[in-house]
């Protein structure tokens, strides 16, 4: 029994089984593709979903976003914070330095000093110590920007320099 149709067109029916049969199997494989996509989709939300419902799911996505807006909140604020102490501490004196020397010949031990102490810009003051047999007097010279506007002796310049390359050295 063969078809007329088939015949006009110069088809053999066999090859159109084969090209169906060739689509079927290609759809076939298709299928069993997505069935693995889906299956490994459905086992990815069951273990998302695992012990949720969708009211709950959105509550517990609420509350992430508001810890992380608090937690944004925090950040910013230690950022102001950090800012503010690096500001008080650019202010406050962190160099020092200190000589022990004896200021007179005939008094021993090293109990006089000078201790400059300075600021991130080298602004601070020279302390200067110096012990005698009669007693302890202490003098203090005002340093700005690592300069005195006062003769600092070579004691002073000592402290003053390692003072001014205190951090330097760490």
């Amino acid at each position: 029994m063969q078809s007329r149709i088939l015949d006009s067109l110069g088809f053999d029916p066999g090859i159109i089984v084969i090209i169906i049969m060739a689509i079927m199997v290609f759809v076939l494989l298709y299928m069993v593709r997505v069935s693995m996509k889906l299956t490994r989709f459905l086992k990815r939300y069951r273990i998302f979903m695992r012990g949720k419902d969708a009211v709950s799911l959105e509550k517990a996505f609420a509350q992430k976003f508001l810890e992380v807006d608090r937690l944004i909140e925090v950040s910013k604020n230690q950022a102001n914070e950090i800012n503010r102490i690096k500001e008080i501490l650019s202010r406050t004196t962190n160099k020092i330095g200190i000589v022990k020397y004896d200021a007179f010949p005939d008094v021993g031990g090293k109990l006089s000093f000078a201790l400059a102490m300075l600021d991130e810009s080298n602004t601070g003051f020279v302390l200067n110590a110096i012990h005698g047999r009669e007693g302890c007097y202490t003098y203090v010279k005002e340093i700005v920007k690592g300069e005195s506007y006062i003769v600092l002796g070579q004691e002073e310049k000592e402290a003053l320099r390692q003072a001014v390359n205190y951090l330097g050295d760490m």
